[in-house]
Order: C-alpha cells, then structure tokens, then sequence
C-alpha cells in the first residue's frame, strides 16, 4: 500500500510540474520598469579635495540635513521581439535640489533605441544644454557570466560580470525567462533581459520593480529623431572637448555621460 502511495504522489508531482511547464510564459513583449539609486552622499564625498573642502564640506553637510542620501529615479524598456526602447519617466524623481543636483550620474539623460537583430542603436542624449542624436553599433561588452543567482521582480536571475570603457566596473543579473537580450541604458548581450545593474563602484544600481508580460506592436517602437547627429566616437570627442579645463570632475562627468 505504501508503495502505491508513493508511485501515486511521484506520479502527481511529475503532473504538476509538466503543467506547470507547459503554461510558464517566456516572453518576447512587454514593459519593464526600473528604479535607479544613486549614493548621492558617495558621489559628493569623491568631489572633495584638499583644494575644495573650504566650500564642498560645509556645502556637503547641509545637503545631508535637506536630502536623502539615495536618489531615485524611474525609467521603462518597452520591447517588441529583439528590439527595445528605454526612456526616463517624467515626473517621478525624488526632489533632489541645491548645490550637488546636477550630479552627471544622478541624472538620465538618455532615450535608447536599440535593434538586437541589426546590432546597432540609437540614443538621444542630453548633455548639460546640449542634445546630441547618436547612432551607432549596440555596445560589445564581453560578458563572464557568474553561478550566483537571485530573484529579481519575480524572475530568478544569473549574474553576469564586465568591464566597459576600460575602467567602469559592472555587476548585472539577466533572466533567460524573458529570451530578449536587452536591458536598461546601453546594457545588452547577455542570453536574456538584464533586470538589474550595478556600477558598484560608480555607487548606481537600476533594478527592475515590475515585468509586464504584454503584447507590444513593433511599430510602436520609434527611434528618437532629435539632437545633434554624430556617432559615438564622435560624442567622445565632443565631450572631451567640452570637458577639457574641468580637471578631475571631468573624468567622472565623462563617464557618466557615455554610458
């Protein structure tokens, strides 16, 4: 009797689990959203120097009795198949003002435009009061993906390590559950969606709150028009001319505005 108990409950496991697999969703249109952190006390603190703590300091300690210490702000990948579109949402920083407000990291100056199939990506970028429109290849990280794994927003997730314009370290985790390669910002390349991203030592982290499994109209992904037409070697070069008597801050505004 025990044996047949046994066989039985085997039998219905293996029932439940072949439904279960037979329904699971893995797909290819929808909307994910993110929420981006930013340390806006770390990112103050490496602005101060022996030749600036006269001012930053002082600055820097009323910053902390009016505003938190993370920023958050909130953006959408909208994708249709292998291509996707990522853009800030309107109206939803957290108040964020004064002296250290615009932080290049703390901000999301980008519209993205990317088609997977094609490699190839177009971004419309804001730069202080400047808008460039940047079309070019998507950009080839080369990844070394990692056994550590997490659930992110309901989907369990891998993570994946790079390094990017020779010195920004970066932590992602992807889920081959939704099978698009893209992400948030310019990060793409992994076997599935990034849902969550970390310069750990840029002190940015985006990770997704919410997957909406929802068909999407490819159509209804339109690349941004407006800006200044270059390519990104070209906005390199801009940027640096611009940058060029900033000293110090401008490695990290340049960073910042290239990602």
């Amino acid at each position: 009797m025990r044996i047949l108990t046994s066989i039985f409950t085997c039998a219905l496991i293996l029932v439940s689990s072949a439904g279960w697999a037979q329904y699971a969703r893995f797909p290819t249109s929808g909307v994910v959203e993110f929420e981006k952190s930013i340390n806006m006390y770390a990112l103050i603190k490496k602005r101060i120097t022996k030749e600036n703590e006269g001012f930053l300091i002082p600055a820097f300690d009323n910053y902390k009795k009016n505003q938190p210490q993370f920023k958050k702000l909130k953006s959408t990948l909208t994708f249709s198949g292998n291509k996707t579109f990522y853009k800030p949402e309107a109206g939803t920083e957290t108040s964020q003002n004064g002296f250290f407000s615009d932080e290049p990291f703390a901000g999301q100056p980008n519209i993205i435009f990317s088609d997977l199939n094609a490699q190839s990506s177009i971004t419309q970028k804001n730069v202080f009061e400047e808008t460039f429109l940047v079309k070019d290849s998507v950009r080839n990280i080369k990844w070394k993906i990692t056994d550590e794994t997490r659930e992110i927003a309901g989907y369990p997730c891998r993570r994946a390590n790079a390094l990017i314009l020779d010195s920004i370290y970066v932590v992602a985790f992807y889920t081959d559950r939704i099978p698009v390669s893209g992400g948030p910002e310019s990060f793409t390349g992994l076997p599935g969606m990034i849902l969550g991203l970390a310069l750990p030592h840029e002190n940015v982290t985006w990770f997704a709150t919410k997957v909406t499994d929802t068909p999407v109209a490819v159509n209804t992904l339109v690349p941004p028009k407006k800006g200044k037409a270059t390519d990104f070697e070209g906005l390199v070069t801009t940027i640096k001319a611009a940058l060029k008597d900033w000293g110090d801050y401008a490695q990290a505004s340049l960073k910042a505005f290239l990602l």
